[in-house]
C-alpha cells in the first residue's frame, strides 16, 4: 500500500490536485488561495509543492494530497486513495494483512457493491420497459446502475449469505431488517433501484422506487436506505460522483429533487446535477457544492411543496456563501416531466432563465398578492430573511434597492428592517490558536529553516551539519524544546520559512549570520547569568566558586568576542 501511495505521489503534485477545487496564485515559492474549508476574504490557504503539502493559517488544517481529497469530499482514506488512484492511472492492489478498524467499513462496501449488482441483474423487461416508457435511455440506466428486486422476502438476503456476509454486516449495510421472529429479511422490495454512491464513485445505499403488480399500495412510492456507517443523507448528494468534474467546470450545480429528475437531466446534457436523497438541502450539502462552484440553480417541483422547498434550500446555499438561483418551472410540473414532455430545449431554457432568489420571490409573492399592504407583509416576512443570510455585501445592497423599488419605499426603509431580522449565518472559522514564542524569535525562524529543509527531497543546506551548528547555537535544552513543538505548531513555521527563503538562492550565506547572532545571544546570557553568580561567590567569601566562575567569565567573554 506504501508503494501505491508513492506511486500516486511521485505522479500528482499537490498543485494540480488542490487547484482542481480553488483557485491558486502564486506566491513566491508556494500557492495561495482562499481556504475551502471556512469562509475568509483574505488567502490564507497555502500550498507548497515542493514538500507536497498545504496549510491554512486561518483555521489550521494542514497535510498532504490525501488528507485534502479527504477533507474536500467528506471520503475516508481509501475512497480517497481511489479517486486519486484513478487520476493517477495507478492500478489498485489491496494486499489482505493484519485485520483493521476500518475493515467492517471496506466489508459494507464489498456488500453493498454485490447487492448492486445483483439488483442490476434483476432488472427485468418489464421493469426496463417502464423506464423507457420514463423517458431514460438503454445508456442512462447503465451508467447510472438502476436495477430491480421483486416480492420475495429475503432474496437479497440468502445472496449475500451465500456471498459470506454477515447478518450484522447486512444490518449494518441497511439492505436488511429484522423480523418479528429474530430473522432477517430483505429491506427493499417490488422496487426499482438507484443506487447511491459517494465523492469516490463506492455505492453507500440506495433509493427504491415502488414497482410491480405485487406491491402494496400503502407502501411509500420511495424508500430509502437508513442512516448507516457509509451513509449520512445530510452529507451526500445523489450524482454527485458524476456531477462534480460538470460542476467544476461551469462553476455551478443544478439543485433537483428526484433520482428520475436527475437522470434526465444528465441524459439532457446538464452532467453538473445534483439531488438530495431522502432529506432536505443542508448545510453540509451546500459546503459540499461550495468546494466545487461558486454558483447554484434550484429547480424543484413547480407545485406548493417544491416551493417552500426550494426556499429552505435556499437559505443553506445563502449562508454557505453561494450565488443563489432559481429556475421557474410550468405548475405541476417537475424536470423529468418537462424534459420528457417539451424536450431537453425547455429545460435549457429554465436553467438560463433562472432568476436571483430575491427576483424570484418577489415576483412569486406579487403574482400571488396584487395587494399593495399585504404583499409588503409578505415580503418583510419572507423575503427579508433571505437577503440577511446573502454574505456579499454589494449583491445585498442591490437587493435592496430592488426591494425598495417594488414596495415604493426608500432603501433606508429596507435596510432598517433589515436589521431587526436575525441572521443564521456563521462564520465557521475557529478562533486561532496562538502559537507559543520563544525568547528569540530568531531561535525560531532558525528551527524553522531546519525542519523546512528536513521536508525536502533535495535540501538547499547540508541538513545535518545545519542542525549540528543550530544545536551548538541555542544549547542542547532550547533545541530540544523546539524538537517537542508539537507538529500543529511545526506546520506553520515550515510554510514561513519557505515564503520567506525560498526564493533566496543564497540561503547558505544567509543562515551563517543567523547562527553566529544566536550563539552570541545564548552566550550573553550565560555570562550574565555566570556573572551574578560570580557577585553572590563574592558577597559569600566562597573562594573556590569565585575562582571557578571567573575563568567562565574570561571565556565566554573570549567567545563572543570572536563572534
Amino acid at each position: 500500500m506504501s508503494d501505491t501511495v508513492q506511486q500516486i505521489k511521485d505522479r500528482l503534485s499537490i498543485s494540480d490536485v488542490v487547484s482542481g477545487y480553488v483557485k491558486l496564485e502564486r506566491a513566491g515559492s508556494t500557492w495561495r488561495a482562499r481556504c475551502p474549508f471556512h469562509a475568509e476574504k483574505t488567502p490564507s490557504f497555502f500550498v507548497s509543492p515542493e514538500r507536497g503539502t498545504y496549510h491554512c493559517f486561518g483555521c489550521g488544517v494542514g497535510g498532504d494530497i490525501f488528507s485534502f481529497v479527504q477533507a474536500v469530499e467528506g471520503l475516508d482514506f481509501k475512497g480517497a486513495l481511489k479517486l486519486l488512484a484513478e487520476k493517477a492511472g495507478v492500478p489498485l492492489d489491496y494486499a489482505r494483512g493484519k485485520k483493521t478498524d476500518t475493515d467492517h467499513r471496506d466489508r459494507l462496501f464489498e456488500l453493498l457493491e454485490a447487492a448492486t449488482i445483483f439488483f442490476q441483474n434483476k432488472l427485468d423487461d418489464v421493469a426496463e420497459k417502464y423506464l423507457k416508457e420514463r423517458g431514460l435511455e438503454k445508456k442512462t440506466i447503465k451508467e447510472f446502475r438502476l436495477g430491480y428486486v421483486g416480492d420475495e422476502w429475503s432474496e437479497l438476503s440468502d445472496f449475500l449469505k451465500s456471498k459470506k456476509f454477515t447478518e450484522r454486516d447486512m444490518l449494518d449495510a441497511g439492505v436488511s431488517k429484522k423480523n418479528e421472529r429474530g430473522g432477517i429479511t430483505d429491506k427493499f422490495r417490488n422496487r426499482i433501484m438507484f443506487p447511491i454512491s459517494d465523492s469516490a464513485g463506492r455505492v453507500i445505499g440506495f433509493s427504491g422506487r415502488i414497482f410491480g403488480e405485487k406491491a402494496s399500495p400503502d407502501a411509500p412510492k420511495y424508500l430509502n436506505s437508513p442512516e448507516t456507517p457509509l451513509f449520512q443523507k445530510s452529507r451526500i448528494l445523489y450524482g454527485f460522483d458524476k456531477a462534480k468534474q460538470s460542476i467544476r467546470k461551469h462553476n455551478f450545480a443544478v439543485l433537483v429533487e428526484g433520482q428520475m429528475d436527475l437522470l434526465m437531466s444528465h441524459q439532457a446534457g446538464w452532467g453538473n446535477t445534483v439531488a438530495v436523497s431522502g432529506t432536505a438541502f443542508t448545510a453540509g450539502h451546500a459546503d459540499l457544492v461550495k468546494r466545487m462552484a461558486e454558483n447554484l440553480v434550484i429547480a424543484l417541483d413547480a407545485d406548493e411543496a417544491g416551493i417552500k422547498a426550494a426556499g429552505r434550500a435556499a437559505r443553506a446555499a445563502l449562508t454557505a456563501g453561494l450565488n443563489v438561483k432559481v429556475a421557474a418551472l410550468p405548475s405541476e410540473t417537475d424536470p423529468a416531466d418537462l424534459i420528457q414532455k417539451e424536450g431537453p430545449d425547455a429545460w435549457k431554457k429554465a436553467i438560463r432563465e433562472a432568476k436571483d432568489i430575491i427576483t424570484f420571490l418577489l415576483d412569486v409573492l406579487e403574482e400571488r398578492s396584487p395587494q399593495r399592504d399585504k404583499f409588503r407583509r409578505l415580503v418583510e416576512a419572507a423575503v427579508l430573511p433571505f437577503l440577511s443570510d446573502v454574505q456579499s455585501p454589494i449583491a445585498r445592497e442591490q437587493y435592496q434597492r430592488e426591494i425598495a423599488e417594488r414596495l415604493g419605499v426608500s432603501e433606508r426603509a429596507v435596510a432598517e428592517a433589515l436589521k431587526k431580522i436575525p441572521t443564521v449565518y456563521q462564520s465557521a472559522t475557529p478562533p486561532t490558536q496562538e502559537i507559543k514564542k520563544m525568547k528569540s524569535d530568531r531561535a525560531r525562524q532558525a528551527f524553522s529553516i531546519l525542519i523546512w529543509q528536513e521536508s525536502l527531497e533535495k535540501p538547499h543546506l547540508d541538513v545535518k551539519e545545519f542542525e549540528k551548528h543550530l544545536k551548538h547555537a541555542l544549547g542542547e535544552k532550547a533545541f530540544r524544546e523546539l524538537r517537542e513543538l508539537p507538529e500543529s505548531e511545526q506546520e506553520p513555521m515550515r510554510f514561513l520559512a519557505e515564503r520567506q527563503h525560498g526564493k533566496s538562492a543564497g540561503l547558505k550565506r544567509e543562515v551563517g549570520p543567523l547562527l553566529r547572532v544566536l550563539q552570541k545571544e545564548r552566550l550573553s546570557a550565560e555570562l550574565q547569568e555566570t556573572s551574578q553568580e560570580l557577585q553572590k561567590a563574592e558577597r559569600e567569601g566562597d573562594e573556590a566558586s569565585e575562582k571557578r566562575l571567573m575563568e567562565r567569565c574570561r571565556v565566554l567573554t573570549a567567545e563572543i568576542a570572536k563572534l
